[in-house]
């Protein structure tokens, strides 16, 4: 007769407890190493920004060093790419949102002849691929005699800022209680009175929100930048030059401070927000 292994009730429960771990915590391992893997690079731009090579490469690390903070302007023609960056990203995320913000409130507070049509072509930029809208640009500007500069690049970052803008705007307008409104105005508010006192702030974490994004999108861009700018050298395009002849480590500096910058501004709204819900709980 053959012998049959049957496992004994101490194991059963071994397995069963090992299962049940891994269930309970597979998740937060994925998600765990899902950040990780979408930090790692951040991480590695930071690290090298106290990085002291000995040559031109700032690919391997050398020894540590806070020259590169302090001397952040040291690489010819940085300070001026960094300071026109901040200058197109700034008035294009306030253009960009200031209209998307009308957009937004008219698509959800109005039927409008065109209304459709508006919506499609609200998404049309997120759709079409960057060298498209760069190239569609070049086109127009060459046919216009328009001469490439800061006007080309900052009209050209509107453009596809506003997209992004109006859907994050609208997004909040969609779930708007509008009976806030009208008790506003039955107890004597004007049209623009509730506009100020009380759509703005409801709706304002929203037009921070497109804000801060339309900042990062600005400043970040490179593809349709380049198609734009003529001779005008901005952030992402002095990096790109730079890097090569082997990028500085400046470039890892600059890098770090704006996303040390995004990353602030990002917590201080969370934390605003929390303050206003627990205020009004």
């Amino acid at each position: 007769m053959s012998a049959v292994a049957v496992p004994t009730p101490r194991r059963v429960r071994a397995r069963v407890r090992v299962w049940t771990f891994v269930r309970r915590h597979l998740l937060t391992a994925y998600a765990v190493l899902f950040f990780v893997y979408l930090l790692l690079p951040i991480a590695v731009v930071i690290a090298f920004s106290f990085n002291h090579p000995t040559g031109r490469f700032n690919y391997v690390w050398q020894g540590f060093t806070w020259d590169n903070w302090r001397y952040w302007d040291g690489v010819p023609g940085l300070r001026s790419a960094i300071v026109l960056s901040l200058e197109i990203a700034l008035l294009a995320s306030l253009v960009a949102t200031a209209v998307g913000t009308a957009i937004a409130l008219a698509l959800v507070r109005y039927r409008f002849r065109g209304r459709g049509s508006t919506n499609l072509l609200v998404f049309l930029p997120l759709s079409t691929p960057e060298i498209v809208l760069g190239a569609s640009l070049l086109t127009l500007f060459l046919n216009l005699n328009v001469v490439f500069g800061f006007w080309t690049i900052l009209i050209a970052h509107v453009m596809f800022c506003i997209s992004f803008a109006v859907i994050t705007v609208k997004a909040r307008l969609v779930g708007f209680d509008r009976h806030l409104e009208e008790a506003a105005m039955d107890l004597g508010a004007n049209e623009w009175v509730t506009f100020y006192r009380v759509t703005l702030p409801l709706i304002a974490p929203a037009i921070l929100a497109a804000l801060l994004l339309c900042f990062a999108i600005s400043i970040d861009d490179f593809v349709v930048t380049y198609f734009n700018s003529g001779s005008t050298i901005t952030f992402p395009l002095f990096v790109w030059g730079a890097a090569r002849n082997g990028a500085p480590p400046q470039v890892n500096v600059i890098g770090t401070a704006i996303f040390v910058f995004a990353v602030g501004a990002m917590l201080v709204n969370v934390l605003v927000q929390a303050r206003r819900s627990k205020s009004a709980g």
